[in-house]
């Protein structure tokens, strides 16, 4: 197991995902109780001091210029977690959980949240020990931060709440004693500190865009296989036609297309004969333009994310230095929501193209003398038919989802929260968007490594045809109908485990 030490600063986009995935022991540096200090000193400061702060001595949301007694400081704050924790539906999944711990113990120990340094070590002690806490997956709307979820994440420091256990719920304060741990007891602010932010949303973005990224190399990797088997052209791929449009991903997705390609007897056998095909269709040629505006909009989205890992995005905000505690917006998810909300379009097109492709390698009239729905025997065997439908469907469900969920804002908290960023909801539709769109391309991979069968003796370039031999260990070719629902899963965990990209040689 390794170890990463949180002090306070950035944490990077690697290890967030190597977090999440488990296997990472996460420590508190013992500097962070200095840095954390002042601040709540501060917050003590002014609760001794009976000055009216946002949160410390007032109410919450619309209820913010409703004064509360000092001595009523900390069951404010357990007050806020219970009335919070309204979250419904299913749970959200177990790595976005694991982040979003790790990201709100970074947030909490940059010392602007006046929180004690023993809200910070109960998180990371759960986190550990993989005790995570239930997290409904619906009821945020992505502005006060997250706010439903982070009630759900935060009662079980307290002994409230519930953990999810093997797939089951179970009381927190029953898996607290089982484990030896001490349920902590909230101080002024740090309920407040433990809701307000945008790490739900971050949590999702950094996993998303780890998988978004491995998608689009995987599309490149696609189309090289269905040039193989269409007996597409290498031309459209050269690096001098990029160079007069230099968007970055373009010519990234081209320069990966052409060196997949590279070698191969299948291009070869027509590469000079001009009358075989005059010009590909776009779902081919047009590849690396399409794929790149995917990946240079993963570049921006990156971009978004690697400044809120730094960021500072709790309500109100303590400035020990000048000694004042300021209530702000930082809390707010829209510049989260549009870079999630623009992935999900950007993902959407892999899997649109892709569809297209699928297309071409099953229609006759399209497929450069492949078989019917690369059926052996077609008319008795519907081969591949059907899986054509399923990315159908899957792309048709991606468009539905790729509408922007940052353009919905509802006004809440009888409208002092008037414009919230839905960057929540944004994130929950991406995760969708990418577990339809990894299915997807391992249709058209499974459909192309069966259309490579039909160009044999000719073989596609030697980097192809490891992949169609990795895959040929799990899946053999179709020889007569059989179910490939299960088959295309198959695939679509090599996608997602990154195998056919290390089989291509592909980093």
């Amino acid at each position: 197991m390794t170890t990463l030490t949180i002090d306070g600063g950035p944490v990077s986009f690697a290890d967030v995902v190597a977090v999440a995935h488990g296997g990472v022991e996460v420590r508190l540096d013992p500097s962070v109780a200095d840095r954390m200090a002042p601040a709540r000193a501060l917050v003590e400061q002014a609760v001794a001091g009976d000055k009216t702060v946002y949160g410390i001595t007032t109410g919450f949301g619309a209820l913010a210029n409703t004064r509360i007694d000092p001595s009523q400081a900390a069951t404010l704050q357990v007050n806020l977690l219970r009335s919070h924790a309204a979250g419904v539906g299913p749970p959200v999944p177990e790595p976005i959980v694991r982040a979003m711990m790790l990201l709100r113990a970074r947030t909490l120990s940059q010392g602007h949240s006046g929180v004690r340094p023993a809200v910070v070590e109960q998180i990371l002690e759960l986190l550990n020990r993989d005790l995570l806490p239930l997290v409904p997956g619906q009821g945020s709307v992505g502005a006060s931060g997250d706010l439903a979820a982070f009630a759900h994440l935060a009662l079980p420091l307290i002994g409230e709440g519930e953990f999810l256990i093997d797939g089951k719920a179970r009381p927190a304060a029953e898996v607290l004693a089982e484990h030896g741990i001490e349920p902590i007891t909230l101080m002024a602010k740090e309920g407040l500190s433990l809701l307000n932010g945008t790490e739900g949303m971050l949590a999702y973005a950094v996993i998303s865009l780890h998988r978004a990224l491995r998608l689009v190399a995987v599309a490149d990797l696609a189309c090289a296989l269905s040039i193989g088997a269409l007996m597409g052209s290498a031309r459209p791929f050269r690096a001098d036609v990029h160079a007069l449009r230099p968007h970055p991903g373009q010519v990234k997705s081209a320069a990966t297309i052409a060196g997949l390609i590279e070698g191969s007897a299948i291009e070869a056998s027509h590469h000079d004969d001009f009358t075989h095909a005059v010009q590909d269709a776009y779902s081919l040629r047009c590849a690396p333009q399409v794929h790149g505006a995917t990946r240079d909009a993963l570049a921006y989205s990156a971009a978004t994310f690697e400044v809120e890992l730094g960021a500072v995005v709790d309500n109100p905000i303590v400035f020990p230095d000048t000694g004042e505690v300021i209530s702000a917006g930082n809390f707010h998810g829209q510049p989260l929501a549009l870079a999630l909300d623009m992935m999900a379009i950007a993902v959407t097109e892999l899997g649109s193209i892709s569809e297209r492709r699928t297309d071409r390698l099953l229609d006759p009239n399209h497929s450069s003398g492949l078989p019917a729905f690369l059926a052996p025997n077609p008319g008795i065997n519907s081969g591949y038919m059907l899986s054509q439908y399923t990315a159908a469907a899957l792309v048709a469900e991606n468009r539905v989802l790729s509408h922007p969920a940052s353009v919905e804002s509802i006004p809440t908290s009888g409208s002092q929260e008037d414009h919230v960023s839905m960057g929540w909801g944004a994130a929950r539709k991406l995760w969708d968007v990418l577990m339809n769109t990894r299915r997807v391309l391992a249709i058209e991979i499974l459909c192309a490594a069966q259309g490579l069968e039909y160009r044999k003796p000719l073989l596609p370039s030697p980097r192809v045809q490891a992949v169609v031999d990795h895959i040929r260990q799990a899946v053999p070719p179709l020889d007569e109908d059989r179910q490939i629902s299960s088959e295309i899963e198959q695939v679509a965990n090599m996608v997602a485990t990154g195998e056919l990209l290390e089989a291509a040689g592909i980093t």
